[in-house]
């Protein structure tokens, strides 16, 4: 699939975009070039001593901003497929620096469909999150524009052979920011932070995060919302799982928190088909392919009226155990309780 073909990531020293990278080199040893686009130097600068010149000669690393649409369009000359995970993500970082979140996540989402357009590109598939899914916290309003962006671009591609869709999931385990290394840099303190005592999220892990990308790249239409039917957990069986003999101490919800998180709200299901091991939101407006052939190219079916998909009310769930395997597999091979 990315055999001989050129490959951007935007944002590409974040934690998707290294394991992105690691994915591609092993599974697609004849990819022509991976250019990683991201602004922080030092982030390049420590991935180039993990993926030397003389190794890799087809990696690339590109300065830029995908707010600068001219940086971003000089990127993306030759390129094939372009993963953009750019994004401000942290939550109480955007509700402080609003302008700065909407640039980035939406003007910047802008930037990189104008570039691709205008480079031949083939093949755009964005990141997003359950946080767009009916939105309480900015973060989660401009991702939501963002994928509806992303959708729409389909729309006006006119004759070029290109496409765009969307991968949404939930929490990624281990990576940075998240609930388990925080709770794992707090055992010896021998008290845990919990904002709600009947809190859950959803639970994926970074190479499944990677393999729906994947999926998409392969599979797409365009103008898909894809999401990947996953587990949820309870933050108390995280905290168990962790740090069974640390004391809890409930802080209380943060500004912009949910208690549960969705990526299918009832009127989501208008328009969502079953794939089997994942969900797909179809365009609300589509000038390319019509419901039917959304279902026919996926051998999918519509999800009943009303259907909802909530980490609270998830049919799967992780437990205190699977949830330490998880750790030590994906987080700290070194991790003992």
């Amino acid at each position: 699939m990315l055999n001989k073909k050129s490959v951007l990531i935007t944002g590409g020293t974040g934690s998707f975009g290294k394991k992105f990278i690691e994915t591609i080199l092993s599974r697609y040893p004849d990819v022509e070039k991976i250019i990683i686009f991201s602004r922080d130097e030092l982030k390049q600068s420590e991935l180039r001593l993990i993926y030397p010149p003389q190794k890799f000669p087809q990696l690339r690393f590109f300065i830029g901003d995908v707010r600068d649409r001219e940086r971003i369009k000089q990127a993306c000359e030759g390129v094939d497929v372009i993963i953009h995970a750019a994004a401000i993500k942290q939550v109480d970082t955007a509700e402080y620096n609003p302008t700065e979140c909407i640039r980035t996540n939406i003007a910047g989402a802008e930037n990189v469909i104008h570039a691709a357009l205008e480079c031949g590109v083939k093949d755009v598939v964005a990141l997003s999150t359950d946080k767009a899914c009916a939105p309480i916290n900015l973060y989660g309003a401009t991702k939501l524009a963002s994928d509806k962006i992303f959708a729409a671009a389909n729309n006006i591609k006119g004759s070029k052979d290109i496409k765009f869709s969307v991968v949404r999931y939930g929490n990624v385990m281990g990576s940075r920011g998240s609930v388990i290394p925080f709770f794992l840099s707090k055992r010896e303190e021998g008290v845990l932070p919990i904002t709600h005592e009947d809190m859950t999220r959803f639970n994926i892990s970074l190479q499944d995060g990677v393999d729906l990308v994947m999926f998409a790249i392969g599979n797409h239409l365009g103008g898909e919302i894809f999401i990947p039917k996953i587990p949820s957990y309870k933050i108390l069986d995280v905290a168990k799982a962790v740090a069974p003999d640390c004391k809890t101490e409930i802080v209380g919800i943060r500004p912009g928190e949910k208690l549960h998180e969705e990526m299918l709200t009832e009127t989501d299901s208008i328009n969502t088909i079953d794939l089997g091991d994942k969900y797909a939101i179809l365009p609300s407006v589509s000038y390319v392919n019509t419901e039917a052939e959304f279902l026919a190219h996926h051998k999918a079916q519509k999800v009943p009226f009303g259907f909802k998909y909530n980490s609270g009310t998830n049919t799967e769930w992780e437990t205190v155990d699977s949830l330490r395997s998880l750790v030590k597999e994906h987080v700290d091979s070194s991790f003992e309780v």
